[in-house]
C-alpha cells in the first residue's frame, strides 16, 4: 500500500492530493489560500497589468497542506502511516518566475525586499511585459526565426524572458539584486530537495521551453548573442540560469532532512519534475496520443501529445516543445487567457452578484435557442493567447438593444469562450494534429453542465469529464508514482500509471444536432469580427449587426411555433 502526493499550485491557492498508486483512490485533500494580496494575487491600482504573488505564500501553503493531508489520511484509514508516502510531484502556473539570492532564497523574504512589487513571483497572468514581449517577437523574427516559430511567431507578455527584462527595464534595483530566476514549477522541488545554489536547480522542460525559448535543438536556452540584442544584462544572467532541462522521466532531487522533519516524512523520498500546472492536468485527465485534454478554469490551457518523429510548427500555437508533457512525446499547448475570469468579471464587477448567479443566469438563458438573443462577444477581456497571441486586445460585446438582458450577456459570454476554443481545434486540425476524444478538467468542467453542453454545440465534438476533481495534483502524483518506481511500490512506465489512476466521468456531453446550423453560422460572424480586430485581415463589418438580427428573429419565430 503505497501513496504519493500531488502539490498544485493556481492562481489563489495550492492544494496537496494524497494518492494511492495502486488504483488513484484520493485518500485526502487540503487546500490553502495565499494570504497576500487580493485573492492571493498582488495587484497595481496605478497598472491593472500587475499581478504577483509573495513568495512566503508558496512555503506557508506547502508546509499547512502536506501536513493536513498527513493528518486526514491516518484519521480515514487506520493502517496509514506517512512512511507509505514514497514520492512528491509539484505543479504550478507559468509562466510564473520568480527572483532569488545565490542561496535560492525567493528575494521576496528578504526584509529589504519584502512589499517590494517587482520582487515577487510574477504571476502567469502579469502582463506588464507587454512592450518587451512585442520586441522580442520583431528581434526573433529578424535574428531567430527559428525560435519563434517554435512558439506560434509570436512572444507573449505572459512569458519568462518578457516578465525578466520587463523588471531589468522598471526595477533594476531588484535585477541587480537578484542573482537568478526560477519558475515557481522549479522552484518548489528545489526547495523541497534541499538545492541552496540555483544553478544547480534541475529545471523542467515544460516551462524552459513553451515559455523561455530552450530547445535541445540549439543546445539550451536562446544564445549569448541574441540576448545581448534584449539588454546585455540578460546575456550575462544566462550564466547563472541552467545549460540543460528535463523531462518528467527525470527526478528533481529527494526530500531533504529539513523539509522531511518540518512535514513528517521520509528523508530522501523522490521529488518529480516540475511542470505546469495543466501540464501535469493533463496526464491526470489521461492525455495520450489523439486525446486533448481541455483544463477549464481561471483561463482554459488545451494540451494534446503526438509520438511522431517530429511535429510541424503551427502558427499562434504557444508551443510545440518535446518532453513537455509526456516524454517521448511532443507536448502541444494552446489556450484561452480568460474563461472563469470572464464570467466572474460578469458576475462580481458587472453585476454585484454572488457566486450563486452563476447558476440564476445559466438557468435563465438556457432554455433558449442558439442566436436567439441578437448578441456576439469577443473573449478577449484577458488578452488573446491562441491563436492571435497578442495581449494587448480587449473583449467586446456585439448587438445589445434596450430589451437585452444580462442574462443573455451571460450566454453571449459563454459562447464566446466556446467559439475561442475552436478557433484552437481548427488550427491545430488544420496543421494535421489528430483530436480523436476531448476531455475537459477543472471545477468548471465538474460543475456547469450548461456551459459544457455549450462547448459540444459549438464544437461539434463530445466533451468528457476527467475522473478526478483535481487532475493537475493527481498529474504531479502520478509522475511522483512514476519517479519512485515499480520496485517502491509506484509504477514502471507514464502509460501503466495512467491506466491504473485516471479515469472519465460518466456523465459526458454530445453536440446537439438541432443547435449546429446556428452555432455554425454565428461561428462564421465571430470570425469575421476576431479577424478585423485581431488584426488578421481588412473585413467589411457592417453587415455583421443585421446578420446577428436576422438569426435572432428566425430562432424566435422557431420557438414560438
Amino acid at each position: 500500500m503505497t501513496y504519493t502526493l500531488g502539490i498544485d499550485y493556481g492562481t489563489s491557492s495550492v492544494r496537496a492530493l494524497l494518492v494511492r498508486c495502486r488504483d488513484g483512490h484520493e485518500l485526502a485533500t487540503a487546500v490553502f489560500d495565499y494570504a497576500t494580496g487580493h485573492h492571493g494575487v498582488m495587484l497595481d491600482s496605478r497598472d491593472a497589468n500587475v499581478a504577483r504573488q509573495h513568495p512566503g505564500d508558496y512555503l506557508a501553503g506547502l508546509e499547512n497542506t502536506i501536513k493536513a493531508v498527513l493528518e486526514q489520511a491516518a484519521t480515514a484509514a487506520a493502517d496509514f502511516d506517512a512512511t507509505m508516502v514514497i514520492g512528491i510531484g509539484v505543479d504550478a502556473t507559468g509562466s510564473s518566475p520568480l527572483p532569488v539570492t545565490q542561496t535560492n532564497q525567493a528575494l521576496a523574504t528578504q526584509p529589504q525586499f519584502h512589499e517590494h512589487l517587482a520582487a515577487q513571483c510574477w504571476l502567469w497572468k502579469d502582463h506588464t511585459g507587454h512592450v518587451e514581449a512585442a520586441r522580442i517577437t520583431e528581434l526573433a523574427r529578424e535574428h531567430r526565426p527559428n525560435y519563434i516559430a517554435r512558439c506560434g511567431n509570436t512572444y507573449s507578455s505572459e512569458w519568462w524572458w518578457s516578465k525578466i527584462w520587463h523588471c531589468l527595464e522598471t526595477a533594476p534595483d531588484v535585477f541587480d539584486a537578484a542573482f537568478s530566476w526560477v519558475e515557481l514549477t522549479d522552484w518548489i522541488p528545489s526547495v523541497l530537495s534541499g538545492v541552496q545554489d540555483p544553478r544547480q536547480i534541475k529545471r523542467g522542460v515544460c516551462a524552459a521551453g513553451h515559455k523561455a525559448f530552450y530547445s535541445d535543438d540549439w543546445h539550451g536556452l536562446p544564445d549569448k548573442e541574441f540576448l545581448s540584442l534584449l539588454d546585455p544584462k540578460l546575456a550575462a544572467l544566462r550564466d547563472r540560469l541552467y545549460e540543460r532541462a528535463y523531462d518528467a522521466s527525470h527526478a528533481a532531487g529527494n526530500l531533504c532532512d529539513e523539509w522531511a522533519a518540518k512535514l513528517g516524512l521520509r528523508a530522501g523520498i523522490p521529488i518529480a519534475i516540475g511542470e505546469m500546472d495543466v501540464h501535469y492536468g493533463a496526464i491526470g485527465s489521461g492525455v495520450k496520443d489523439g486525446v486533448l485534454v481541455k483544463a477549464i478554469g481561471t483561463s482554459t490551457c488545451d494540451c494534446t501529445v503526438v509520438s511522431t518523429a517530429s511535429v510541424d510548427d503551427i502558427p499562434g500555437i504557444c508551443g510545440i516543445v518535446k518532453g513537455s508533457i509526456l516524454p517521448g512525446h511532443y507536448g502541444i499547448e494552446a489556450g484561452q487567457s480568460a474563461v472563469g475570469d470572464l464570467f466572474n468579471w460578469w458576475i462580481d464587477i458587472v453585476c454585484e452578484g454572488e457566486v450563486t448567479l452563476h447558476e440564476e443566469l445559466s438557468l435563465q438563458v438556457g432554455l433558449r435557442a442558439p442566436g436567439e438573443s441578437g448578441l456576439l462577444a469577443l473573449d478577449w477581456n484577458n488578452g488573446n493567447r491562441t491563436v492571435l497571441v497578442d495581449q494587448r486586445l480587449s473583449g467586446m460585446i456585439l448587438g445589445q438593444t434596450l430589451h437585452t438582458t444580462r442574462a443573455e450577456i451571460y450566454r453571449a459570454l459563454v459562447e464566446a469562450t466556446a467559439f475561442g476554443a475552436r478557433m484552437i481545434l481548427e488550427r491545430i486540425a488544420q496543421y494535421g494534429v489528430a483530436v480523436d476524444r476531448i476531455v475537459c478538467c477543472g471545477g468548471i468542467a465538474e460543475k456547469n453542465p450548461f456551459l459544457m453542453q455549450i462547448y459540444a454545440d459549438i464544437t461539434g465534438r463530445t466533451m468528457q469529464v476527467a475522473g478526478s476533481n483535481q487532475a493537475c495534483a493527481l498529474g504531479a502524483a502520478i509522475a511522483a508514482s512514476v519517479i519512485a518506481g515499480s520496485t517502491a511500490g509506484g509504477h514502471a512506465d507514464f502509460a501503466s500509471a495512467q491506466e491504473a489512476m485516471t479515469g472519465v466521468r460518466e456523465r459526458s456531453y454530445a453536440p446537439n444536432a438541432e443547435h449546429r446550423a446556428a452555432y455554425d453560422e454565428l461561428f462564421g460572424l465571430y470570425t469575421r469580427v476576431h479577424d478585423a480586430f485581431g488584426g488578421v485581415a481588412t473585413i467589411e463589418l457592417g453587415s455583421v449587426m443585421k446578420n446577428l438580427l436576422d438569426l435572432k428573429d428566425r430562432q424566435r419565430a422557431v420557438q414560438s411555433s
